[in-house]
């Protein structure tokens, strides 16, 4: 391995990325490194491309960019007990303290601690990365492709909000269909939803949403085109659909308009999940639109460590949810500006850079033998 490599960071406090050769991290002594197959870019990314308000409240340049990935072992450190060599592996980019009362009661996505890879510090768009062991998560190459693993990561957040209600048999609406939106469609319609509404403004989400599934897709902007009050309009034919209002409402752009919208398709006595995150604060007529329906409403963030993620292996793993049709282009470090650009005008779900060719040539086989898995059949089981 040379002691150098390239990732693509921000330098400076200013709108745009730059491809960099930096010197090649090494692993302390609880952490492994990864020479990164596949690196999907999220919208935090997009966000610190943009160098926007909260840019440039949360980061500090300079800073490698990427949480989302999946790669192989190629070392690890002295006190590293259960990752080897070789393995196959994406990560919880959450990296918690594991101290605090919400790690020591199940909660450690809501960890007050947390610091997270490619904000608070260098991440996986670049060929190597360095993870603690703790967050390293093992995935079967049989199964999933670079590209579809690096997709793990958000995939959970999708499964988290979505499977936090039975929604086999139930009427469905996602507001909002950027990728976490997208897969949501693919979700519910797996789990059984009877109906599955979305709305978005972008001509190639609405697309995307078809083809994962959705029965019927509305535009806010065109019925605001064509003189109708989008809201009001939207309201009524989802109403008019599904004949009295939306069992479940999954509400995922955080637009000030789509929440108003949630509250109002919802039918009475139904649910809304909060997942977006609007901009701004957002005015709600808790009376009118939340106590006077009897709404359960849930107000969600991120994934279950690591319960989402066994949810998420199966569902993708299964073949029970496809996302290769949410993948637009693969990309090298040299596209990276162009291809948040492409993100920014709603022409791309997700977009993956390729940061190397293949898998390490230097890795064929992990150079330890793991020990027998207590939950296959006809393993060794020690109490």
């Amino acid at each position: 391995m040379s002691d150098m490599m390239q990732a693509v960071r921000k330098t400076r406090p200013d709108k745009g990325l730059e491809v960099c050769t930096v010197p090649r991290p090494q692993p302390g002594p609880e952490d492994v490194l990864v020479y990164v197959e596949a690196a999907s870019i999220c919208g935090t990314d997009l966000h610190i491309w943009n160098w926007d308000d909260w840019s440039q409240r949360r980061i500090r340049p300079p800073l490698t960019l990427g949480h989302e990935f999946c790669g192989t072992i190629v070392a690890v450190g002295a006190k590293v007990q259960h990752a080897h060599v070789g393995d196959y592996v994406s990560a919880e980019s959450h990296v918690t303290c594991g101290m605090c009362y919400q790690c020591r009661t199940g909660q450690a996505h809501m960890c007050p601690a947390t610091k997270i890879l490619g904000v608070d510090c260098d991440g996986a768009f670049a060929n190597y990365v360095v993870v603690p062991e703790k967050v390293i998560w093992q995935n079967n190459r049989a199964k999933l492709p670079p590209e579809v693993a690096t997709l793990q990561e958000p995939f959970g957040n999708a499964v988290f909000s979505t499977m936090n209600q039975d929604l086999s048999g139930q009427s469905v609406a996602v507001l909002g269909c950027g990728p976490i939106g997208l897969f949501t469609i693919g979700i519910a319609r797996a789990v059984g939803a009877k109906a599955v509404f979305a709305s978005d403004v972008h001509p190639h989400r609405i697309n995307l949403a078809r083809r994962m599934g959705a029965n019927e897709v509305f535009n806010p902007a065109e019925l605001a085109r064509n003189g109708l009050d989008s809201i009001k309009a939207t309201v009524d034919a989802m109403v008019a659909a599904n004949g009295y209002g939306v069992d479940v409402v999954l509400e995922m752009s955080g637009a000030a308009s789509a929440i108003t919208t949630a509250f109002r398709v919802v039918r009475n006595g139904g649910t809304v999940i909060l997942f977006g995150i609007p901009a701004r604060p957002v005015e709600i007529d808790v009376a009118e639109n939340m106590i006077f329906k009897n709404l359960t409403v849930f107000a969600l963030n991120g994934r279950r460590i690591f319960d989402t993620w066994y949810k998420t292996r199966w569902l993708l793993e299964s073949g029970v949810v496809d996302l290769r049709p949410l993948i637009t282009k693969t990309i090298h470090f040299e596209e990276i500006n162009d291809a948040m650009a492409m993100l920014a005008r709603g022409d791309a779900c997700k977009i993956v850079l390729l940061p190397n060719a293949g898998r390490p040539a230097e890795i064929s086989e992990p150079h330890r033998p793991r020990p027998p898995d207590p939950n296959i059949t006809g393993a060794p089981v020690h109490r």
